[in-house]
């Protein structure tokens, strides 16, 4: 007898699971090295872009769009928020009354990150534009703050506050271009290499340079976007 996901996914299924499959190892590596985990979470993030692009050249199936939603939760739910947790633990330690109030606003950014992406399922899916900062955007401002060297509890937690509330916003963002989303991508993808402590040892000023360039478009599109981003005729 056949497994019964044969012939019924595709290419793009495949690059999707492997994108919760990486949310799934950045909430380990959360708890070992946060700067390791922020780049498996942006790695996670090109991922669930590329499965976009095969399923537009190869074709996508019935199951794909619940399928990405269901990797996004591990990726850019839970992924991020144990990252957050995991800074606050290695500073302030979760039992103290500071830590609980981290812990509650990465439980927050589970649940808003969950709720968020059924809505999309639902309702946003086959449209050019989405209310609400996307779970992808959100993990990557994450990864990137991380990455630039903000990982004090001062600033993570407050920001997956935010984040969270953004989420659920009624805020459209319309879905970036293609020739952006390369942009940001070879961004991205400079930063896993070279951005952080591992970045700064290598290469210097220039790696670093990397990560704040990321943390800076992300958080350009996050502010700008829903006002000045053009939108497709």
């Amino acid at each position: 007898m056949k497994p019964r996901f044969v012939g019924r996914l595709g290419l793009a299924d495949a690059v999707t699971i492997s994108n919760a499959a990486l949310g799934f190892v950045a909430a380990i590596a959360a708890t070992v090295d946060v700067e390791l985990a922020a780049r498996i979470l942006l790695l996670a993030a090109i991922a669930d872009a590329l499965d976009g692009v095969v399923a537009r050249r190869r074709g996508g199936t019935t199951v794909g769009p619940y399928l990405d939603s269901l990797a996004d939760v591990a990726s850019f739910g839970v992924g991020p928020a144990l990252l957050v947790a995991m800074a606050v633990a290695e500073t302030w330690g979760l039992g103290a009354p500071h830590g609980i109030v981290a812990v509650l606003g990465s439980a927050l950014f589970v649940a808003t990150a969950v709720t968020r992406l059924g809505l999309y399922t639902a309702y946003d899916s086959g449209s050019a534009e989405t209310e609400g900062v996307q779970t992808t955007l959100a993990a990557t401002i994450v990864g990137a703050t991380v990455l630039a060297g903000f990982t004090s509890p001062i600033v993570l937690v407050p920001l997956v506050y935010l984040l969270a509330a953004l989420m659920l916003a009624p805020i459209t963002y319309p879905d970036l271009h293609a020739q952006d989303a390369v942009v940001m991508g070879i961004v991205q993808a400079a930063a896993i290499l070279l951005g952080g402590q591992m970045g700064r040892q290598l290469v210097g000023a220039i790696g670093e340079g990397f990560a704040y360039g990321l943390l800076f478009l992300a958080l350009s599109y996050l502010f700008l976007g829903p006002r000045f981003y053009w939108r497709r005729d």
